[in-house]
């Protein structure tokens, strides 16, 4: 560095206090798209504000921690694929995401325990599994749908689903019914000890 530069640079570091001249760094890259709450053993956020978390207190959601993720931890998640058919247009589609199970593991969920799993969408509606049948469907976090990523206004920007063609009890019900434990516009998991 030639001194002009440095001496320049230092002057101008004196004026500007270093919490305004260095950004902080965070794991967080992006907007939050999915919050994690309840009996887990990770956080990285604290409790609900009741004044900006609006959603979630209309929706009834309460939590003293949270384990939040955006889009970019996502993506960098282990992923799978499937391929189920589709209820909206009967077309079979890839879908790809971390299974619901890894990122529970992140937020320090203890993945051997009776526990009961709340899946939240954007517009309210909700559905309870337990861990183990959700382990069992290999449920997935899917981001992506035929290798582009789901977009808010459509069926993302998450969706818990499952190969519903492939895995029972599923496969053999009716297209319009294999999806009720898949809620679209995932932003919130609850997770919840078996009473």
């Amino acid at each position: 560095m030639k001194k002009r530069d440095f001496l320049t640079a230092s002057a101008f570091a004196s004026v500007i206090p270093m919490s305004q001249a260095t950004p902080l760094k965070t794991s967080q890259e992006g907007p939050v798209l999915l919050t994690v709450s309840g009996v887990i053993g990770k956080s990285n956020r604290g409790p609900l504000d009741p004044a900006l978390d609006q959603m979630m207190v209309k929706q009834g959601i309460a939590f003293d921690r949270a384990m939040v993720f955006d889009a970019s931890t996502l993506y960098r998640m282990p992923s799978v694929q499937i391929q189920p058919t589709l209820e909206y247009d009967a077309k079979v589609h890839t879908l790809s995401g971390p299974l619901i199970s890894t990122v529970l593991s992140a937020a320090g969920v203890a993945l051997t325990k009776p526990l009961s799993i709340v899946l939240r969408a954007v517009d309210g509606y909700n559905v309870a599994v337990s861990l183990a049948d959700l382990q069992t469907y290999r449920m997935v976090l899917a981001t992506h749908m035929d290798g582009r990523p789901l977009a808010l206004g459509g069926l993302g920007p998450l969706w818990a689903v499952l190969d519903a063609d492939r895995v029972a009890p599923f496969k053999d019900k009716p297209l319009k019914e294999r999806f009720a434990l898949c809620p679209w516009g995932l932003y919130h998991i609850g997770v919840l000890s078996k009473q």
